[in-house]
């Protein structure tokens, strides 16, 4: 029996000890870095999605019918206004060349005897040798002499412009974005053979819903997001194209970029166009703890112990001391304090 009574003296005092210990242990941990949910005057605006281009840009086509002898670039290549892009094989244009050179030499040695009879005949007139009629007629057969020249050397420059359009070169310095064909393959007129693009001159073609254009502020920067870059630029300028889309009921907003390293045509972008201000609640994303579809944030009370409440978001706001806030719809009150970092303070909340 005493025994006993000793072993159940020792286990409480063991737990007496385990309590202290916890509890100095809670006291000693610092409570986690907290802000305070205050509400705040933030830009509003309205999403529209977009696709990066280059504002210079041209697809160089084939303008002559032949075999692909040669591909002098690849994607990605850096050529120069004139370079040569691709040559296209010219034997049958060579040919019409010499054919409308043949022509030409043909009507000039005819226009020659047309003069020589005409001068001729002007002569003999003042001498009664031949009648004004046949003055006449060979001053005819000169003019139109002088006109089969004319046209056969015509014809002779657009046998050589044609054969010109079998070496493709480039209309503007600036880098290979992709080739359409290969070395073999059949050049027919209009058939796209290289894209260039000048890569310093980008823009985002947004389309934006006719509803939605009333509520833009014009005088307001557009901020337009890069998801690829994890970062957001302000637009130089904002062009609306005059021109609606009858189907879709959506208009498009060509937005002019600075300089950024890593873009590219063809990558995806969010603008948003500023409606004006909205007063509200928001924290910063980091302070959001998101599992599956609830979302959450840790609340300290007076004591600095943290409790999870779940909350209702609404936009992502760009927050004017830079980076983006996220708006807090339900959940939160003004004044009360939330952890910075989740993710630390639910170890601390942790029993």
């Amino acid at each position: 029996m005493i025994q006993m009574s000793l072993l159940r003296g020792a286990a409480a005092a063991a737990s007496l000890c385990l309590l202290i210990f916890a509890g100095v242990a809670k006291a000693a941990s610092p409570a986690p870095a907290s802000i305070e949910v205050v509400p705040r005057e933030l830009p509003q605006a309205f999403a529209a999605e977009g696709i990066v281009e280059a504002t210079k840009q041209a697809t160089v086509g084939a303008q002559a019918t032949g075999r692909v002898v040669e591909l002098a670039v690849k994607a990605g290549d850096t050529v120069r206004a004139g370079q040569l892009i691709a040559r296209i094989d010219a034997r049958e244009a060579d040919q019409a060349v010499v054919a409308s050179l043949s022509q030409v030499a043909e009507a000039e040695a005819n226009l020659a005897n047309a003069k020589r009879v005409y001068e001729r005949n002007r002569e003999l007139v003042t001498q009664k040798f031949v009648s004004q009629a046949a003055v006449d007629q060979a001053e005819a057969s000169y003019k139109a002499a002088q006109a089969q020249v004319a046209t056969l050397k015509a014809a002779a420059g657009q046998a050589a412009t044609q054969r010109s359009f079998a070496t493709v070169l480039a209309p503007f310095a600036g880098i290979v974005g992709a080739t359409h064909v290969e070395a073999g393959d059949l050049a027919t007129a209009g058939r796209p053979l290289a894209t260039v693009f000048v890569p310093g001159d980008l823009r985002v073609t947004a389309t934006v819903p006719q509803a939605a254009l009333a509520r833009w502020k014009r005088e307001l920067s557009v901020v337009v997001e890069l998801p690829a870059l994890g970062r957001s630029v302000t637009a130089v300028r904002a062009t609306l194209v005059p021109l609606a889309d009858a189907r879709t009921h959506t208009v498009k907003v060509r937005l002019d970029l600075p300089a950024a390293e890593g873009l590219l045509p063809g990558q995806f972008a969010r603008a948003r166009f500023p409606t004006g201000t909205v007063r509200a609640l928001a924290v910063a994303p980091t302070a959001l703890l998101r599992r599956g579809e609830v979302t959450a944030v840790y609340v300290l009370d007076k004591d600095n112990r943290v409790l999870l409440r779940q909350v209702r978001t609404g936009d992502t706001l760009v927050d004017p001391a830079g980076g983006s806030v996220v708006e807090i719809l339900s959940g939160l009150n003004p004044g009360e304090r939330i952890a910075a970092n989740p993710v630390a303070a639910g170890l601390t909340a942790a029993p």
